[in-house]
């Protein structure tokens, strides 16, 4: 795939795609050079995810400031179905 449209993948389609070539990678198949090829690309898409998180992280820092443009920090509250959830996947790892 070309650099453009890598670039005009979704978030969630690189994410996608990063995991497609770990399974990929996982199993061991691969010639060598397949599996460069695999790792190189990636890398890249695990850099163009962090980048994106990145730019989500600093447009929330902006949005969260206050009429000043100091940031507003709160206590994050989960919803009661998060948090239900949330108890039931610790249930589920306990031993």
């Amino acid at each position: 795939m070309k650099n453009g449209q890598e670039q005009g993948r979704t978030f969630e389609a690189s994410l996608e795609a990063l995991e497609q070539i770990v399974r990929q990678l996982e199993d061991g198949d691969l010639s060598l050079e397949k599996s460069l090829e695999l790792f190189e690309h990636g890398i890249r898409l695990s850099r163009e995810c962090q980048e994106r998180l990145s730019q989500a992280e600093r447009r929330i820092e902006i949005l969260l400031r206050d009429n000043q443009g100091r940031p507003v920090a709160a206590a994050f509250k989960e919803s009661p179905a998060e948090t239900l959830e949330n108890n039931s996947a610790e249930d589920n790892n306990a031993f």
